[in-house]
């Protein structure tokens, strides 16, 4: 008996050692509160929003993927675990026991085994002491809860992707199964404003007019999946007869018809625009990330050698983010040597020599929750040929005209296509082109993007404001068998920082490794400290 005893203490012991030892620098639930705060500002009088966390899902027999939380459900609880649900209220409700509250976090259940598989489980007490919710449940009570969802004029919830699997119990599919059961969802309901637009196009005009809707139908499609993959829209272009398109004019003048409380745009514009500009508490995470993905680049710098293959460089970058206590990478690294550069989201990094190829190398960091996104491309051998050169330089030059546009109130548009102009300029008088205004795709992409939460955080790109973390990332790429001279083939570069927008200009957060040919081939001349990591050759 005493044996137990002290085997229970010593449990008890490593438990709160191993709690004491986690990170204690994610997001406190301060912000978390203010955010739901802000978001219930901007909800109309008697209304709910339902957000549900991500599921568990299965990447082989019973092995899952890593977890990582859907980035709304945790920018608005700090919960990362799955089978969670967050129900926030416009105003004040009040249960049978006279209870006032104006939001509900259901959590997975503490379960003793489970936790002695896969880990500690934060359960209700956790969401109320270190969530800081007051009404917290296990996710069970979900199922049964008394929540009249018809009662509310607007119940805003996110698009379901229905792409989880049934693992019993309160998991996702189960709760988002009852929610639509209590709430009476039917998809086919809910119009968003744009397939709104489209179907009343449709109702009020005339068969012999249907060109013109159709012409509607197609340039909003090539736009939007939504429009492009609607059954009804493709039913009414197809159409063989006039009187099978009066058919399904009218099955769509029903739909119009129906009415639901169910609102799926406002979730997502909404967080959107918080998202977009971080607070002081976000700034610093995502500042450490971004810092740790920089060092990662100079590491591998320091470190490249011919012999190296793609694997092994994407290794070094990664072990460095680990070292730095980042829990993930932000997204699949890049790394792509010479052809493979010029491949946008190349993430099979599986060339075995990089040899003397340029490298070019996309890759983040996540760190508690927020994800770098800081791209370098260099020569393996240490040195720029003259051709290399001359494209790196040209896509330097295009990247620091466009930094100094992101100022406060500046429209967002504007750099990319700053970019766009000296690119096409440069490209035209190294003879790639044959006009500044000629098509081509050797600069195939846009150049901003929010970063935060996700790798490309949700945003609404109108103007730049202060504390937007925002990329910048012009890139020439020239795969082999272009139509130009052989000897730009191969080329892919890409320059890619972030840049904090702030009320003294723009502030280059990523600046720590190097991005001018100069310093990169001077950071490629120093010893790495892998210069001695030398493993057994298990080929012989």
């Amino acid at each position: 008996m005493k044996f137990f005893k002290f085997l229970f203490v010593l449990c008890l012991m490593f438990s709160v050692k191993s709690i004491a030892q986690a990170p204690t620098d994610f997001l406190s639930k301060d912000f978390h509160k203010d955010r739901r705060e802000v978001l219930r500002s901007k909800m109309p009088k008697n209304s709910v929003a339902v957000v549900f966390a991500n599921p568990l899902r299965n990447r082989a027999n019973d092995v899952d993927y890593v977890f990582h939380q859907d980035p709304n459900f945790y920018y608005l609880t700090g919960y990362r675990e799955p089978n969670g649900v967050l129900v926030l209220f416009s105003e004040e409700q009040t249960d049978a026991e006279g209870n006032t509250y104006n939001e509900i976090l259901y959590v997975q259940k503490r379960d003793a085994r489970a936790e002695q598989w896969n880990g500690k489980r934060l359960g209700v007490e956790g969401a109320k002491n270190e969530l800081g919710f007051k009404m917290a449940f296990n996710a069970s009570e979900f199922l049964s809860a008394n929540i009249d969802y018809k009662k509310f004029d607007k119940v805003f919830i996110e698009k379901f992707n229905d792409d989880y699997r049934n693992l019993g119990g309160a998991d996702i599919f189960d709760l988002v199964k009852s929610f639509k059961i209590k709430a009476a969802y039917n998809p086919n309901a809910y119009l968003s404003r744009m397939k709104e637009y489209v179907y009343s196009n449709i109702v009020q005009t005339s068969i012999e007019s249907s060109a013109n809707v159709i012409n509607i139908i197609d340039r909003l499609g090539t736009r939007s999946e939504e429009i492009k993959d609607d059954e009804l829209l493709n039913a009414y272009k197809t159409a063989e007869s006039d009187a099978i398109r009066k058919e399904v004019q009218q099955k769509i003048s029903l739909v119009l018809k129906l009415k639901t409380n169910i609102d799926l745009d406002f979730l997502p514009t909404s967080l959107a625009t918080m998202r977009e500009v971080k607070t002081a508490e976000e700034v610093k995470l995502l500042t450490k990330a971004i810092r740790i993905s920089a060092v990662g680049q100079i590491e591998v710098m320091k470190a490249m050698k011919p012999h190296m293959s793609e694997t092994e460089l994407q290794g070094i970058h990664e072990f460095v983010y680990k070292k730095y206590g980042a829990e993930y990478e932000g997204y699949p690294s890049i790394v792509g040597a010479g052809n493979n550069g010029c491949i946008l989201h190349y993430i099979e990094n599986n060339k075995t020599k990089v040899g003397n190829d340029l490298v070019l190398m996309d890759l983040g960091a996540e760190y508690r929750g927020f994800t770098a996104d800081v791209t370098r491309t260099i020569p393996a051998n240490g040195k720029f040929t003259k051709e290399q050169k001359q494209i790196y330089n040209l896509v330097y030059e295009a990247q620091e005209a466009s930094i100094a546009l992101y100022t406060i109130g500046g429209k967002m548009s504007a750099p990319n296509q700053a970019a766009r102009n000296i690119v096409n300029e440069g490209l035209f008088k190294l003879g790639i082109i044959k006009s500044v205004d000629e098509r081509h795709n050797y600069f195939p992409h846009g150049t901003s993007h929010h970063i935060g939460l996700d790798v490309h955080d949700p945003g609404n790109y109108n103007t730049f404001e202060e504390n937007m973390v925002v990329t910048m990332e012009p890139g020439i790429y020239i795969p082999d068998g272009s139509p130009c001279d052989k000897k730009w083939w191969g080329i892919g570069i890409r320059i890619e920082d972030d840049i904090l927008v702030t009320k003294n200009g723009p502030v280059n957060l990523s600046t720590e490794a190097p991005r001018t040919t100069e310093a990169i081939e001077a950071m490629m001349a120093k010893k790495s400290v892998l210069d001695e990591f030398i493993l057994p050759d298990l080929d012989k």
